[in-house]
C-alpha cells in the first residue's frame, strides 16, 4: 500500500506564524504613531517659521516698524501675499497668532495648542 503524503501547513505552524506577525505589529505600531506625532508637530513648528519670516517680511515694506500684520494680511493665493496657500493652521487644529512682546519689536508667532502640546514651541 502506497502512503500519500498531503501538502499544507499544520495548525501549529500557522499559529506561530500569526504570533510571529502579532509581536511585529505591537512593536511597530507604538512607533508609528510616534512618529506620526513627531511629523505633526514638526509641520506645525514649520508653519510658525513660515508664518514669523512672512511677517518680518511684510514688516519691511510698512512704514511702522512696530506694525504687527493678522495671518489674512500674510496667507492667501493672491499674488501680493507672501505665502501662497489657500490657508495655514495647525495639524492639531487651531489657526496661528501673531503677536509682539510688550516693549519689543520682535514678531512672535504663537501655536494654539502650544499650552496641551509642549513640544508646539518657536524655537
Amino acid at each position: 500500500m502506497k502512503m500519500k503524503l498531503k501538502k499544507g501547513f499544520t495548525l501549529v505552524e500557522i499559529m506561530i506564524v500569526v504570533a510571529i506577525i502579532a509581536i511585529l505589529a505591537a512593536v511597530a505600531i507604538p512607533n508609528f504613531l510616534k512618529y506620526r506625532a513627531d511629523a505633526r508637530t514638526q509641520s506645525c513648528v514649520s508653519n510658525m517659521k513660515q508664518l514669523q519670516t512672512a511677517a518680518e517680511s511684510w514688516r519691511t515694506t510698512q512704514s511702522d516698524p512696530t506694525a504687527v500684520p493678522a495671518v489674512d494680511a500674510l496667507v492667501g493665493t493672491e499674488t501680493t501675499k507672501y505665502i501662497r496657500k489657500e490657508s495655514i493652521a495647525c495639524p492639531e487644529g487651531g489657526s496661528y497668532t501673531i503677536a509682539t512682546a510688550d516693549g519689543s519689536t520682535a514678531i512672535t508667532v504663537t501655536c494654539p495648542n502650544a499650552g496641551t502640546l509642549t513640544d508646539h514651541v518657536l524655537k
